[in-house]
């Protein structure tokens, strides 16, 4: 494939109207579903990146054989802009600006199965491609190879990437992780590395061991830290003599400590803590007496915050934060950048536009990042002086936001009176009926998963006809403490009654037709596919999962997987179940010690590979279920982990499950 092809895509140039999609008219005549492929193949462009002067922006570009490069355009002269990042076997991952010259990246195989994994390595290289040098090896190396004299100061596989420094040097930070007997991390070290000359110096000095997470000040001095080891949480601060001591302690997974965000260059430290409410919100801390403020720089009410700062290269200053609650927003305390928005806003009307700027008060132009429900990114860049809109593109181009599905966030009352955030995506047009639906649940469980945004799974099956349900049950993160807290145990339990709580509300709604709906989900959202056809089997007609949990048991016992021991000795007692106090609960709450309960249709997949939840989960249940009902399909792809990541795993899975869900809740379902 020529990189001229890509090029020519990225420096295409489009006008602000093709930004705002018009809504469905009901007498519109239907157009063409999009096919499956359409919705899980890569993105034309994602992630771009403005250089610290604003007039270089770096972006990862896909062309037709599905490998991403790294890019480099000149905004002010675009046919000087080139590729400085190509590889035939291998799809460029993360990138960094260092300075306006030099970046620097990490790489990964997105065309290999999800189960074969190989470290991300890191790179730098200039904006002109020029100067190009391996920094950590993206591959596993026990055994040197001592062929040749020349000097390899590439460091070893189990080196990272930690931060770029942002004061004009060709330096990043860079983290060795040190593994444990399981195999999982148990100590981290930092360092500051010269990307021209691959030379290194060591940054950690005299810490505590087991330390995970390291913050640096404006100098690149390390100046906190935190880490976990046996069930305990301990974080580090060290003070203006260089002595390191001990900020916050406790428990790792019952408690809701103070935990630092970051330190700013006037000397400003930050830090996440539960408020009044329950909330996690953003707080000064007093360098002096290292204790919180009364009140937070940052509190979203319902919502706790998980957003970025937005920090002036040039003068240090905190000029606004990215957040997100029901849709992402900003919040801008300078008031000309709040002017941009505002402007960008009016040109770019029901879209969330995120403004991103490193020269923040100073650079003559901003990356905007727009998108919805309905539509992908799209990348444009606004011009403050002439307050316009240039050089967009679409991050997905193939995709009509007319045929995707309105998606809307609802808080609803489960059956004990707790408050459920819940998105729910409605096919695009008007119903003559209500729908049938499916119940998607997040996996983690302990992650937030309900996102408003376009998203590839709730649209495809929306696409196909679906109204989409997704809860953020109790055990969800990001609602506060309470709503954490409250998902304590629950797996199979009020976690699950939550889901069956979503159903009947959109039921009643008049959206969802009730004798039509199916479940689905992967890993916890597997497990609790599982367990909604076993507990509520006359809610659901049938179920599809994938890389899912059947027996909580094995997840204690089984040795060929990456959950760490610290996990299974101190998290899962508290968090799902203790195997002695609990036993009862978890045999009574375990998929596989039910399976002969399950008497739905059922779709089953998972990856050879899996090590996260290992396909003896998939089998061991497929087995057992199999002997009581002749409705189960088993799907194994050999070489794909927990997830897919092959586009062709892709389009097989999805294709699969349409033809599934069409025979039992959709048209083809004979009554």
């Amino acid at each position: 494939m020529s990189i001229a092809c890509v090029l020519r895509y990225v420096f295409a140039g489009f006008a602000a109207l093709w930004l705002a999609a018009p809504e469905v008219r009901a007498a519109e005549p239907l157009l063409s579903a999009p096919t499956v492929a359409d919705f899980f193949r890569p993105a034309k462009m994602l992630k771009p990146m403005l250089s610290p002067s604003g007039r270089h922006l770096a972006a990862a570009v896909s062309g037709d054989d599905g490998r991403i490069r790294l890019a480099v355009l000149d905004l002010e002269n675009l046919q000087d802009s080139k590729i400085v990042a190509n590889y035939s076997d291998a799809d460029v991952q993360r990138y960094w600006w260092l300075n306006d010259k030099r970046l620097a990246y990490t790489i990964t195989d997105l065309q290999a199965g999800s189960g074969e994994w190989t470290p991300p390595g890191l790179w730098a290289v200039d904006r002109d491609g020029s100067d190009a040098r391996k920094l950590i090896k993206a591959h596993f190396q026990f055994i040197s190879d001592k062929s040749s004299l020349i000097v390899d100061r590439s460091l070893p596989w189990h080196w990272r990437f930690h931060s770029s420094l942002n004061d004009g040097s060709d330096d990043v930070l860079v983290q060795n992780h040190h593994f444990g007997l399981d195999g999982n991390v148990d100590d981290t070290s930092l360092s500051r590395l010269n990307t021209r000359t691959g030379l290194m110096r060591s940054l950690s000095g005299s810490v505590a061991s087991h330390v995970k997470n390291w913050w640096v000040d404006a100098q690149g001095q390390p100046v906190a830290s935190e880490g976990w080891h046996q069930g305990r949480y301990t974080s580090h601060w060290r003070n203006a003599q260089g002595v390191w001591g001990v900020w916050q302690q406790g428990s790792t997974y019952d408690s809701a400590l103070p935990r630092i965000h970051s330190f700013l260059r006037d000397g400003t430290v930050l830090a996440l803590a539960a408020s009044a409410s329950g909330i996690r919100a953003l707080y000064r801390v007093d360098t002096a007496s290292r204790q919180l403020e009364s009140e937070p720089l940052v509190s979203l009410k319902g919502y706790d915050f998980d957003g970025d700062l937005i920090v002036d290269m040039d003068s240090g200053a905190l000029v606004g934060v990215h957040f997100e609650t029901d849709a992402e927003g900003t919040a801008w305390l300078d008031p000309t950048l709040s002017k941009a928005q505002a402007e960008v806003d009016a040109l770019v009307p029901g879209m969330v536009n995120r403004l991103d700027c490193r020269r923040c008060l100073a650079a003559p132009v901003l990356l905007v990042s727009s998108h919805s429900d309905t539509q992908p990114p799209v990348y444009s860049i606004y011009r403050r002086d002439s307050k316009s809109l240039s050089v967009g593109a679409r991050s997905r181009p193939w995709i009509n936001a007319r045929q995707m599905g309105q998606r809307d966030m609802f808080s609803i009352r489960a059956r004990d009176g707790m408050s459920l955030p819940l998105l729910l995506t409605r096919p695009a047009g008007k119903a003559a009926a209500p729908r049938p639906a499916v119940v998607l649940v997040h996996g983690g469980p302990y992650v937030r998963g309900a996102h408003w945004a376009w998203e590839p799974q709730a649209q495809f099956l929306a696409s196909r006809g679906y109204v989409v349900i997704e809860p953020d049950f109790r055990g969800s993160t990001g609602y506060g403490f309470a709503h954490f807290r409250a998902g304590w145990k629950q797996w199979g339990l009020a976690m699950q009654d939550d889901l069956a709580d979503a159903v009947e509300w959109a039921v009643k709604q008049g959206w969802v037709d009730g004798k039509r709906v199916c479940i689905a989900g992967a890993s916890y959202g597997g497990y609790a596919t599982l367990m909604g056809l076993i507990k509520h089997h006359d809610l659901y007609q049938c179920g599809f999962e994938w890389v899912g949990v059947s027996d909580i048991e094995l997840m204690y016992t089984i040795n060929w997987s990456d959950s760490s021991d610290e996990w299974k000795r101190f998290g899962m007692p508290v968090l799902v179940g203790d195997r002695q106090r609990d036993a009862e609960q978890l045999r009574a709450t375990s998929p596989l010690q039910q399976a002969q309960r399950l008497r739905r249709p059922l779709l089953i997949a998972h990856g050879g590979s899996d090590r996260r939840v290992p396909i003896q989960h998939g089998s061991d249940f497929y087995d057992a279920v199999k002997k009581t009902n002749p409705q189960v399909e088993w799907i194994g792809y050999p070489d794909e982990g927990h997830g897919w990541r092959k586009l062709e795993t892709q389009i097989d899975f999805w294709t699969r499950v349409e033809r599934f869900l069409d025979k039992h809740i959709g048209p083809g379902r004979r009554d």
